[in-house]
């Protein structure tokens, strides 16, 4: 199976490359930005030409979530220009679509796991970005898996781990927002995930949610990394109030993952294991 994966030197498209090796029946190509330019239709197109790839994973997307407030025409241009240029032609050469989304389609007024038949409601531009890039997909082709997840984090690119670590060396104590609760998702499981789909070979097409199990802050997940990583600085928990930002966060935005479960056969373990895991083969 002959696989095209989009933003390959984002944080999903890097945990990719540091799996792929373990897929042997999946041949993946993975490009970056430069390389192909969703937002140009002609560079698409170029590729698939000579390539005629079986899936592709979109891992490339504008993900500046506060800086997306004073840049909507760019984030417009990738989230949802770029998605449906990638959804016209993967429709035009018979190739299958998986397409990351997020948990900022949600507004974050519920106090359950939202499931995928769930109202959205985004309440950022970044939000509402990707979920006019969700319907851009679903309008313009029918092999396609939208898959929403949340909090992601791993060794790769920019990301909340990545910044307490760096932070905890810098500073004497950190504060963090403790009531905005989801549920940290490893970039690696994602495209362990991710490749599953594409082995199952499945035609249930669709909206999926994954995620890791469970759910914390903030707070809690900047604990939990400091004391995997022996870091001993005071942390503080503060409310969103006192830690303004451009863009609105939902205050909870946890997702219900038993269709992917069901669907796929599989079970994903919870947060905690999955960041202790990680942490120990880092």
């Amino acid at each position: 199976m002959v696989v095209v994966v989009v933003g390959a030197n984002g944080q999903l498209g890097q945990a990719l490359q540091h799996i792929a090796v373990d897929y042997l029946t999946v041949q993946c190509h993975f490009f970056s930005s430069n390389e192909i330019d969703i937002t140009q239709i002609a560079t698409i197109e170029k590729v698939w030409l000579q390539l005629k790839p079986d899936f592709c994973i979109n891992a490339a997307a504008y993900t500046a979530v506060d800086k997306a407030e004073s840049e909507t025409e760019k984030a417009t241009l990738i989230n949802v220009d770029g998605a449906r240029n990638l959804a016209t032609i993967c429709q035009q050469f018979n190739t299958t679509l998986l397409h990351i989304s997020t948990d900022f389609v949600f507004d974050g007024s519920k106090t359950t796991p939202y499931t995928e038949s769930d109202t959205t409601n985004p309440q950022s531009v970044y939000g509402t970005t990707k979920r006019d890039g969700e319907l851009a997909i679903i309008n313009t082709m029918q092999a396609y898996f939208i898959i929403r997840t949340s909090w992601l984090y791993s060794q790769f690119g920019n990301n909340f781990m990545k910044t307490m670590l760096r932070l905890a060396h810098e500073r004497t104590s950190l504060s963090v927002v403790d009531d905005q609760i989801g549920a940290p998702t490893h970039a690696i499981d994602l495209a362990a995930m991710l490749m599953t789909i594409i082995q199952s070979k499945s035609t249930a097409y669709g909206i999926y949610h994954f995620s890791n199990q469970g759910n914390t802050s903030w707070y809690g997940f900047a604990q939990k990394i400091f004391e995997l990583n022996k870091v001993l600085i005071p942390l503080h928990p503060i409310a969103t109030s006192q830690y303004p930002t451009p863009a609105k966060r939902p205050h909870y935005s946890v997702l219900d993952v038993s269709k992917i479960e069901s669907t796929f056969k599989v079970s994903i373990k919870n947060w905690d294991i999955a960041l202790e895991q990680h942490t120990n083969k880092a």
